[in-house]
């Protein structure tokens, strides 16, 4: 979680929502588009009896990753290994398990190879099936990034702008006014809840267009100072 990035200067009258230019968006100080998987993307790769299974997907969040990982565990339960890595959001946060394997053996090339290729918000699994043959620290290393690196080849690639998730307090007579200034896919509603004085609505904020629905939202009278915000 960080602080909300400032609103800038206001561009409407006091009272007033600025329809128009949440429409439009801003783009000052705006990071780079996110390279990230539009779909999964398959290969296998065999070494000395061994067979390694990578499979490369878009993973949205930790959450995200936790899910396809325990759905491949599920799928291959017979597996010997199920090594894994996976870069999230921008800046890329990064995770790797060698998941049993010799330490930096798996993980890490894994790892490496998503990087190599400048995805995030993706998620790449080797999923191994030992053949009776050890391959040794730097056959392993070798054998995980390659069928990484194969999928990869395989994987089409997406671009899209970085979001921020908003959640709001909202004076239920406000929660109207603050529909209204939805424009997907640039700001969604992701969740709402309702209860006591307010709604919590959480919203979905391709980053360009923040500065100019925080002065809308600031025009509504909606308290932005004590609103959460992470980087999805």
């Amino acid at each position: 979680m960080r602080p909300l990035p400032a609103p800038g200067p206001r561009t409407a009258p006091a009272g007033k929502a600025a329809p128009a230019a949440v429409a439009d968006g801003e783009h000052a100080g705006a990071r780079a588009p996110v390279r990230a998987p539009a779909a999964e993307a398959v290969a296998e790769l065999r070494e000395k009896g061994s067979r390694f299974l990578a499979v490369v997907r878009p993973a949205g969040g930790e959450k995200e990753v936790a899910e396809a990982l325990a759905a491949l565990a599920r799928r291959f339960p017979d597996a010997t290994h199920l090594c894994w890595a996976a870069r999230l959001g921008s800046p890329a946060r990064e995770r790797s398990s060698d998941a049993g394997e010799p330490a930096g053996t798996a993980g890490v090339p894994i790892l490496q190879a998503l990087r190599g290729a400048g995805l995030s918000d993706a998620l790449a699994v080797v999923v191994r099936w030992f053949g009776g043959v050890k391959l040794g620290r730097g056959g392993l290393a070798r054998a995980y990034s390659a069928a990484t690196r194969e999928a990869l080849r395989a994987v089409q690639v997406v671009e899209r702008l970085p979001r921020l998730r908003i959640v709001l307090s909202v004076p239920h007579r406000r929660v109207g006014a603050v529909k209204r200034l939805l424009r997907p896919p640039g700001i969604e509603l992701e969740a709402e809840e309702y209860g006591g004085a307010s709604a919590e609505l959480t919203l979905a904020v391709a980053e360009p267009r923040w500065r100019a629905l925080a002065r809308a939202l600031a025009d509504l009278k909606i308290d932005l100072e004590h609103a959460r915000v992470t980087v999805v």
